[in-house]
């Protein structure tokens, strides 16, 4: 196919049409004239994988149309917060609430209309284009009397356009570099049109100016079209420059601080939760904080050079 998505034979490859939306898609009606402040919450999860709990006791609010920055040390739990807010995980415990519901009690294609996910690792049908992969996000729009449309189409060409893969529409995606692939990814997510993102590392396999790119593009999709994004990033002065709302997780899955970026971003936190003495100044393009690693003393500087002095 060129720059024409044809209808996907299948459903989504990944359980539940996993992508995150671009494009005019509202806000879906939850039946009631007061729709709750915070349409995706978790209260009081216990999650495990196998016999292995990684969280209990643990609850979070999304806030509506913020974009929201899951940071934390590895292994502490992010990433299966972010499976469990999307239904990719059973918690044994608690409940995750979407739009005033129960997320159990939805048909999966109701929740992948709602919500969409970008996992932190996919795998693709052998052979399959470009093209093609990114129109399965069209799957949970599809139907027994509703086949695929000029608006689907319009949906995939969109969606590969603002990521930049357009031009590598007919190329398998077994032909191209990591980075590429999850471009491509992502694309599937924003034409499956959810008004709920969750991305899980985004910024995976990508150099520093596509990671800016999708960052800044995640972020035009929360200012200009009034998205709830969650991503889970690694890198804290992403996450500061831009989330509206930070959430840091220590191992065990417990929260250690969540809030605006200015006032949780702190020297003192990113010691206490990642054992990193540093200093947080004022980024010069954006005036969010920034986290600056203090200089271990054999790399004292030379003359002319100010040390950053780690701080107490």
């Amino acid at each position: 196919m060129t720059a024409t998505a044809k209808r996907p034979t299948s459903g989504s490859t990944s359980g539940q049409a996993t992508g995150p939306g671009t494009g005019t898609a509202t806000v879906p009606e939850t039946g009631s004239a007061n729709p709750p402040a915070s349409r995706l919450r978790a209260e009081n999860l216990t999650l495990s994988y196998d016999q292995r709990t990684v969280a209990t006791g643990l609850g979070v609010e999304i806030p509506d149309r913020s974009f929201t920055v899951i940071i934390g040390p590895n292994a502490c739990g992010k990433s299966t917060l972010l499976t469990a807010l999307a239904r990719m995980l059973k918690p044994r415990a608690g409940q995750v609430h979407l739009d005033g519901r129960a997320i159990g009690s939805y048909r999966s294609r109701e929740v992948a209309r709602r919500l969409g996910l970008l996992p932190q690792s996919s795998t693709a049908p052998g052979g399959i284009t470009v093209g093609d992969l990114v129109a399965r996000g069209r799957y949970p729009h599809q139907g027994m009397l509703k086949q695929w449309s000029a608006d689907d189409e319009a949906a995939v060409v969109e969606a590969m356009r603002q990521t930049g893969v357009l031009e590598l529409a007919d190329r398998p995606v077994d032909d191209l570099s990591g980075g590429q692939r999850q471009r491509v990814w992502l694309s599937m997510v924003l034409a499956q049109q959810t008004s709920i993102l969750l991305l899980d590392e985004p910024t995976t396999f990508l150099d520093i100016a596509h990671q800016v790119e999708v960052l800044d593009l995640c972020a035009e999709l929360h200012a200009r079209r009034g998205h709830t994004v969650v991503a889970v990033l690694h890198d804290l002065n992403q996450a500061c420059r831009y989330a509206t709302h930070l959430i840091v997780m220590r191992p065990g899955g417990v929260i250690a601080a969540e809030g605006d970026p200015s006032t949780v971003m702190t020297a003192e936190l990113v010691e206490d939760v990642f054992g990193l003495p540093c200093r947080i100044i004022d980024d010069p393009e954006t005036g969010t904080p920034l986290m600056v690693p203090a200089a271990p003393k054999r790399y004292a500087p030379t003359t002319g050079a100010t040390a950053l002095a780690p701080t107490t």
